[in-house]
């Protein structure tokens, strides 16, 4: 019976430790550490000053019309490219030779019949081996990857941080002949980097978390089955 719960719970692990391969790849949206540790910007208002009247409010005549609070909108520009060569060779040779010869003793004196005695050993003794071993190993591999992607999503300022950056997240979902598209992104930007025209590169965001993808009967039938992917989980050539 002990023998039976100890091949169970064996068993149990293997799968628990193949299940791994089984999931698809997530992203974690949620923000980063430092991001929830630090306190947000104190917002000051001070019209006190003097100062021109197109200065002053909520909308400024003459300002920027780039996200500056919290909930403010920020147009993020997706340009991602991955551009990778890889090539590796290896190879391995080994060989070993080893002899052992017969006789173990030697007469080193002038006295026949010590002689003739060690000869009579020598010959009862004269048994010798010898091996002969190698192995050769070469492999060789190459990999290639090109690819790119370019959108734009529009983001929401979620928290300003203490030293003045903003920690924006956005998220848009597509409808198209039953085939839902998925993109968001989160991250944390510089407010010195978005452009007059309210748009940042993705390439500025700090922590970028980039998610596309594509939910439907065009999905489902290019995925594999779990049955297909525990297989592959547990085969093991």
């Amino acid at each position: 019976m002990i023998k039976i719960l100890f091949i169970g719970l064996y068993v149990m692990l293997i799968f628990t430790g193949c299940a791994e391969n089984l999931v698809d790849p997530e992203i974690n949206f949620e923000p980063p550490k430092y991001v929830e540790e630090m306190p947000a910007k104190q917002e000051q208002q001070d019209f006190s000053s003097a100062g021109s009247i197109f200065g002053k409010g909520d909308n400024p005549l003459f300002s920027d019309h780039k996200a500056m609070r919290v909930n403010d909108i920020v147009t993020i520009v997706i340009s991602e490219t991955a551009k990778s060569s890889n090539t590796g060779s290896k190879a391995l040779s080994s060989s070993d030779t080893s002899s052992l010869g017969g006789g173990i003793t030697a007469a080193n004196g002038g006295n026949p019949a010590v002689s003739a005695m060690a000869n009579k050993l020598n010959g009862l003794t004269n048994i010798g081996f010898a091996t002969n071993s190698s192995s050769t190993f070469a492999g060789k591999g190459a990999a290639t990857k090109d690819a790119s992607f370019t959108t734009t999503v529009s983001a929401r300022v979620i928290k300003i941080l203490e030293n003045g950056n903003y920690f924006v997240s956005g998220k848009r979902e597509i409808l198209i002949d039953e085939q839902k598209q998925i993109i968001q992104v989160s991250g944390v930007i510089r407010p010195y980097d978005i452009s007059q025209s309210n748009q940042i590169s993705s390439s500025q965001m700090s922590d970028a978390k980039i998610l596309y993808k594509t939910q439907g009967d065009m999905d489902r039938a290019t995925q594999q089955g779990w049955g297909s992917k525990l297989v592959h989980a547990i085969w093991p050539f």
